[in-house]
């Protein structure tokens, strides 16, 4: 029997196998653990980290005062679009890491799109 790590990894390859990102239009990488949320913004052409931000950024601010966990997913989300609109990206690619779109993940997208991001 394989693991929920395991399982995991088979969707986010399956999912690779059809995502690519570009300079224009990189991908939006999102990982999560049980405590915290990262995403990154991709070039794959060039295999390079353009820009990442994860809710450590946003903890030691002071918005975190007594948040969910699914309220500072979507502050990441806002965060990143910020930081990518800055850079003149308006469009990426979403790349949910082999995790279900709902919850935290879900939180993290809308809050992109809330911050001005195109996918």
């Amino acid at each position: 029997m394989k693991t929920r790590k395991e399982k995991r990894k088979i969707r986010h390859k399956r999912i690779r196998k059809k995502i690519k990102g570009k300079k224009g239009c990189p991908r939006l990488c999102v990982f999560k653990s049980l405590k915290h949320i990262y995403c990154q913004l991709i070039d794959d052409e060039k295999g390079k980290t353009i820009l990442s931000v994860n809710d450590s950024e946003i903890k030691k601010s002071k918005i975190k005062k007594q948040k969910s966990k699914i309220e500072i997913a979507r502050e990441v989300g806002r965060l990143i679009a910020k930081k990518a609109l800055e850079r003149k990206t308006k469009r990426v690619i979403f790349d949910r890491g082999g995790c279900k779109y709902h919850g935290k993940v879900k939180a993290l997208a809308e809050g992109a799109r809330e911050g001005g991001l195109k996918f």
